[in-house]
Parts: structure tokens; sequence; C-alpha cells
């Protein structure tokens, strides 16, 4: 109750600029485009441990803070929902999303990318307890799984793709067509998904590659009782994605100062945050895999 409490009054407190600030020339709400004296807003999406992202958020909030010499509010919204909403009403400078989030957002463009082991693309992973007796997606037929949202890339579009191409699904893409009626669950995140498979009520769930192969999301203890069942992929990167009115001299000084995480002393923050180096790339090309895995998805 108390961690719900937690993102619910980030979620409010989300909504309280949007209404507060009405819109893109208000003085409580984010930076315009020609202004460095407004306070910026950065947003991220609730993929983590709620504690873990309290800490981080204060910390981006201090870094960017100081680096840019303004006000900087960072906030976690319940969804990336909100977020695209701020994006429209002016609310939110900059977010931290998924391709399947920038491709839902009519009012922001990828601004950076992340880059794992020289790439922009990564795996989507089904996760188990290493008791249980799974090996690939088919045998999970029939059985309870958690997909990490319902608009999550590599935690629900990727993994319903894959069921997709493997004729495992019909035309329709209802995932329950493989898994049965009422077996599957959507989380609000990466964690969230893995809680259910690592407290029963799922056997198994569908994450990024790097919530079992690296220690960013999960403790080591969790860590150990996992496996990976199968893979999936290509999955785009997240993105940092800013608000397309946010133009000139105020989007290039945002950008310079994320890409700072790349260098020095940064790294250990950029890497919680972000979990890998942040680059510029073409949106088309990034989000290209991605929109032909929907193309075979229902909206």
């Amino acid at each position: 109750m108390k961690l719900k409490t937690i993102f619910i009054l980030l979620g409010v407190a989300a909504f309280g600029f949007s209404a507060c600030g009405n819109g893109p020339n208000s003085n409580s709400g984010a930076v315009n485009s020609g202004t460095s004296t407004k306070k910026i807003v950065v947003a991220l999406k609730p993929d983590k441990n709620p504690d873990q992202m309290m800490a981080e958020r204060e910390s981006l909030q201090k870094f960017l803070s100081e680096k840019l010499g303004q006000p900087v509010e960072v906030i976690i919204p319940l969804s990336a929902a909100v977020i695209n909403e701020g994006f429209s009403n002016g609310t939110i400078d900059i977010g931290y999303l998924s391709g399947t989030d920038l491709i839902n957002a009519k009012d922001a463009e990828l601004m950076l990318a992340g880059e794992l082991n020289g790439k922009t693309t990564y795996k989507s992973y089904w996760l188990s307890l290493k008791e249980k007796p799974y090996s690939s997606v088919e045998d999970l037929k029939g059985k309870p799984v958690a997909f990490a949202s319902k608009t999550s890339t590599s935690g629900f579009v990727i993994p319903l793709w894959d069921l997709r191409t493997k004729n495992l699904v019909s035309e329709k893409a209802d995932p329950e067509e493989f898994f049965g009626k009422g077996n599957t669950f959507y989380g609000t995140g990466y964690v969230s998904a893995v809680e259910r498979v690592l407290n029963g009520q799922s056997e198994a769930a569908a994450v990024s590659y790097y919530v079992l192969d690296e220690n960013k999301y999960l403790t080591d203890e969790q860590r150990s009782k996992l496996k990976k069942v199968a893979e999936q992929g290509d999955v785009p990167t997240h993105i940092i994605a800013v608000r397309k009115t946010l133009t000139g001299a105020d989007r290039e000084k945002l950008k310079q100062a994320i890409l700072s995480l790349n260098t020095g002393g940064n790294i250990g923050l950029r890497d919680k945050l972000f979990t890998s180096k942040l680059v510029e790339t073409d949106q088309e090309s990034h989000l290209k895999p991605l929109k032909e895995a929907l193309s075979v998805v229902p909206k």
C-alpha cells in the first residue's frame, strides 16, 4: 500500500502540472521555446521498484539543475499515457519512454536512444522460476503469464508479435488464445510482472533481457531464482523523447546536458536511470522493426 500510494501521489503531481500549467505558455508549466529561465519538467516511465525510482529521481533532478543552471522537476507519472498527455499540453519537456510509447505520442519525437553493446536494439525474454520445466514459449500454453504492461515494447508487443509469427495465436493476436482465458496479467512495469512469477501467481513473465542479465531492476536473490525460457526480438532500445514544440537553443541545451551523462563520473547515474549509453539516431530507422511488429498486432 505504501508503494502504491507513492505512485498515486506522483501521478497526481503529474496531472497537477497539466491542470495548473495551462499549456506551453504558462509560467508554472515546462520550459518554453526561446526561454531558459522556466522550470524544466522531465518524466520517467514507472518501470522499476518505486523506492529505487524515487532515489534516482532526486539524483537526476539535482544533476540537471546544476548542469543547466535552472530549475528542473523530475516526475514519475503512473503511465506513459500521462507523459504523452504532458507532451501535448506543454507541461512535460522530455520523457523516458519505450518505442511503443513514442509511436503513440503525437506531440513528441526522438531526441536520444539507448545503445547496448554497440546496438540500439536488444532482446525480449520470457522468464520463469528455475525449477519450472519450461524451455520454450510453446511450453507455456495454457499457463498464467504476466506481461510488463499493455504498452511495453519488450514486455508485450514483441512477445505477442512472436506468438503471431509462430502461429500460436490467430490474426486477432489475442494472447488468451494461447495462454487461456483469464490467464494474462498486465503490470505497471518489469518488476510488477516478475514479482508475480516469484510469488507463484504467474508461470512466466515477459520483460527486457536486462531484467535478468543485469542487476538494475531486481536483487541478486531474485535473479538467482529465475531463468530464461525464450527470447524474441529485436526490440528498439528505450528513448528519451522531447516535446515537438520545444525547439532551438533550449532543445540543444537539454540534449547536451543529457549526453554529458555519458562521461566521467556521471556514467553510474546514467546506467541507473537509462540502462546504457545514450546516442543520437534517426527516429524512422530506430522504430522500423517495432512498426513492422505492430502491423500484425491489433492496436
